[in-house]
Order: C-alpha cells, then structure tokens, then sequence
C-alpha cells in the first residue's frame, strides 16, 4: 500500500472511469476500482477491483474505503447518455446517500462528476458562478447532487465537483456521435442524419479529461466547482468532420436531418483557468 493512501474511483468500468483508474496507476497511486457487480473485465489490471452494487439500501462504503483512503471519486452514473431517462431522478438520493457517508467515513478528499448540463441554455464561458437552470432530467439531478454536497458534504471535507463537457476518444465504448458514426460505417451506411452542426461546444479527449479529473481529485487545498475542460469553443460539425477525416470514415453528413436539441446552447465552453493551472503546477 503507497504511503499516499489509496484512491476510490467508482464507475471504474465506464467510459470516463477506466481512464481514470489507469491515469491515476500510471502516477504511481493505489486504485481501488469500484465496478458493478460482473463488470470487472476491462479495467486496468493493476488496479485492486471491488464488485459492489453501491446504490442499493444498505449497503456499508466500510467495502470500499477505509482508513487508508486518501480520496474518493465518484464518477459512477447510470443512463449518462439518455438525457431525460427516469433513472436519473430515481437513483439520486442513493448518490446522495453514499458520498456522505464516504464524508462520514473520514475520507478527506472526495470528488463528485459533474456535468455543464447542470447549465442549461447559456452562451459564452461557463464558471463555477454560472447560474444553473438545467432542461434535461440528467441536468436537473446532477446539479441537485451539486447543490445538496456542497451543502452537506463540503463543509466536512475538501469536496470538488467536476463540471465536464464534450467528450470524445474511445469512441467504442461510449454512445456519441462518433460511436454513432463508426456504427454507420459499418453497416454499409453512405451517410448519416445530422442536426444543422452550428452549435459550439467544448470538446476534450477522454484522456486529457482523466489526467485532469485525477489531478483535482488529488490536489490538497483545491475545493469547489472546477471545470475540466479545453475552454475552447468548436462547431459540432467541424469536430465530426474532423473526425471523419482522421479516420478516412466513407460517410457523410446530412445536415439539417435533425433539429437542434431545444436545451443546447448555440456556444458555450468551460472557462478553463483554473484547470490550467493546476495541470501546469499540480502534474501526476
């Protein structure tokens, strides 16, 4: 066991999490890799996998942290991907219930996933005082998890929550518009509906995003909303473009196909500073 103490990641099997687990691995940390029970294949094989169904009643965080436990990073959510699926107001209290009572358990650091859906419609750069007003039912749970550990959790611990954005890379394990298009691809599709590809988002590789969600994660003193973010603003369609050009994909696009999402501002980006700062100051 590292002097350090050992880091909880939690969702260690999703998109985001494997990422994270091995970003932490590869700084010479301890990993405790908490995954659903019967989803222990794919993680990192130097990680120490626990098993657990960690929302349901009852159930004792003594199985996943304990004295030695440097920080907590709870990145573990179902349905991430379906914006208004009933799951995501269902399994709030339990979110709710578990990180504090991972605070209770003396963990001193603990890092929640955030999303800028907790934003709603907003043009221009997201900050931690950005009010929130969110149009999705993921949105509206993830921001009352916010509201409610900043509440009842940050006052006991050095809590960060971590507001994330457009995410790409691995595009086979998550349910984008370029797992989408590589689907497309694949069964012979020529083109692929498209929405209009105006909007301007704020889009960073999953593994960029891992080193930054392990850096603040273990970053002592760093508290509050932080945004993991590249802060630089691209249209949608330049970013599937690009992408179908890196990988000499035989498809296009038909813009238009679809309309824009009612909730999806026409630009907006996290106002990336702070993390900037960090990732310069605090490396791995």
């Amino acid at each position: 066991m590292s002097e350090q103490g050992s880091v909880v990641v939690t969702g260690a099997r999703g998109y985001i999490g494997r990422h994270v687990v091995s970003a932490l691995l590869d700084a010479g940390r301890d990993v405790v890799a908490v995954v659903r029970p019967g989803r222990a294949e794919g993680v990192d094989a130097r990680a120490r996998v626990v098993e657990a169904d960690i929302l349901s009643p009852g159930f004792d965080v003594a199985a996943i942290v304990d004295t030695r436990t440097a920080a907590f990073i709870h990145l573990a959510w179902e349905d991430g991907f379906s914006h208004n699926a009933p799951s995501h107001m269902r399994h709030l209290s339990a979110h709710f219930n578990l990180v504090s009572a991972v605070a209770e358990a003396g963990v001193p650091r603990v890092a929640v996933l955030g999303t800028m859906h907790e934003i709603g419609y907003y043009e221009g750069g997201i900050t931690a005082e950005t009010p929130t007003n969110p149009r999705s039912l993921y949105g509206v749970a993830k921001d009352a998890l916010r509201r409610s550990l900043l509440l009842h959790v940050a006052p006991k611990v050095e809590f960060t929550w971590l507001r994330c954005y457009y995410i790409y890379g691995d595009d086979r394990s998550n349910n984008s518009i370029f797992t989408r298009l590589l689907e497309a691809v694949e069964a012979g599709k020529p083109s692929m509906p498209f929405t209009t590809g105006k909007n301007e988002y704020d889009f960073i590789h999953v593994e960029d995003l891992a080193a930054q969600i392990a850096t603040v994660a273990l970053a002592e003193g760093v508290v509050g909303v932080i945004n993991c973010s590249s802060g630089v603003p691209v249209s949608l369609a330049s970013r599937v473009e690009g992408f179908i050009a890196e990988n000499e994909l035989p498809i296009t696009l038909e813009y238009g196909a679809f309309p824009d999402r009612p909730y999806d501002s026409p630009s907006v980006w996290g106002v990336a500073d702070e993390i900037a700062d960090l990732m310069a100051s605090r490396p791995l």
